[in-house]
């Protein structure tokens, strides 16, 4: 009996260290870093671990890559779902966290070739190369497609191929396409938006005299958007469908791609290979840093943050032309410290990067 009784306490006690060791497993979830291969022909995701910069996946999209000229090709919703546009395919590749990967969830149709994606409202929001459509999102699954309409420069000319540059939400009635159009200003396409849906054309408002551009932005939780203005060298303030206020962008050229961390936001320039952090109020925008931060890569590009990480894709040029991956810690001062050393992705035109956690994101 006694012997019975030690062989039931062994088993139990180990039930237990196993069981506790799935839990502290459970307790630290990695941070999950996403980009896309963009690959022409065949694209495919690619999933690091933040802390140790290893790679854990490289999952097919089931389409073709080929974006260029965007911002947000990679987006992430509440650290539970990722998409990714196949441009050549005229589709959107969603996937779905489980545990610290992510599998396949659906491909979803777009009414133009993808650029861009947003998540907000309770849905998805995709902006191609000349229109943009809104799908109903269920929890972990996108829906049928409720809204759509077409990208309109200001002036009421169509855009051409290359012009559409992020979608992004900027409230709960007013979703923003950025359009650019050199040697004109370019356009901020304002698009109304009906328990989520795109609902009527858009107001399409002209990028202020003198800029050019309209490219990255990132919307702070009043609605305002802070948006590059990349082939001048200016950011603009833009609230209730206008612009407010426009600065010179800390004297950085190829000022393309945003990122907000509270009332930080991170620009990215691909002409200086820095990353400058500025702040944005109801009606003035600072430059808090002109550089906050240097890419040690090549030029760079797209750009996230999200659980203490802000990471930037860059791409090198020439021969053995290769995309690389660097990421940086922050903190509450919007400072940036270098988190290991660049990543060589070993594509030569990465794009998009999303930033994920297990548990959903609630910074502002």
């Amino acid at each position: 009996m006694r012997k019975q009784l030690f062989v039931f306490l062994g088993a139990a006690l180990v039930l237990m260290v196993v069981s506790s060791a799935k839990v502290r497993a459970g307790d630290n979830p990695k941070t999950l870093v996403i980009t896309m291969t963009n690959d022409p022909e065949a694209n495919a995701i690619l999933v690091f671990d933040a802390a140790t910069h290893a790679r854990l996946q490289t999952l097919s999209t089931n389409g073709k890559g080929g974006a260029g000229g965007n911002a947000r090709g990679v987006a992430q919703y509440n650290g539970r779902l990722v998409a990714a546009v196949n441009n050549k395919s005229g589709t959107v590749a969603v996937f779905e966290r489980e545990g610290d990967h992510l599998v396949y969830e659906q491909t979803v149709v777009t009414t133009s070739p993808p650029l861009s994606v947003d998540f907000a409202n309770g849905h998805m929001y995709v902006a191609g190369s000349t229109r943009v459509d809104s799908f109903v999102l269920h929890q972990d699954h996108i829906g049928r497609m409720d809204g759509t309409t077409a990208l309109t420069l200001s002036g009421g000319a169509f855009p051409p191929d290359g012009s559409t540059a992020q979608v992004g939400a900027a409230d709960s009635r007013t979703l923003l396409v950025t359009l650019k159009s050199d040697p004109t200003p370019g356009t901020v396409d304002v698009i109304a938006l009906e328990d989520g849906a795109i609902s009527g054309e858009p107001e399409a408002v002209s990028g202020p005299a003198g800029t050019l551009a309209p490219f990255g932005f990132s919307v702070y939780p009043d609605g305002t958007a802070l948006i590059s203005l990349a082939h001048s060298g200016h950011d603009g303030l833009f609230r209730s469908g206008a612009f407010s206020a426009v600065v010179v962008s800390g004297g950085q050229t190829g000022n393309c791609w945003t990122t907000r961390i509270g009332k930080y936001v991170f620009v990215v320039n691909t002409g200086s290979r820095t990353i400058s952090r500025v702040v944005g109020t109801g009606s003035n925008i600072f430059v808090d840093a002109a550089v906050a931060a240097t890419i040690p890569g090549g030029s760079p590009t797209d750009t996230d943050a999200n659980g203490g990480y802000l990471g930037v894709i860059d791409h090198s040029s020439g021969p053995g032309a290769t995309s690389h991956l660097t990421l940086f810690r922050y903190n509450a001062f919007g400072e940036l410290l270098p988190s290991g050393q660049t990543m060589n992705l070993a594509v030569p035109d990465a794009n998009g990067l999303a930033i994920i956690q297990a548990e959903p994101d609630h910074e502002d």
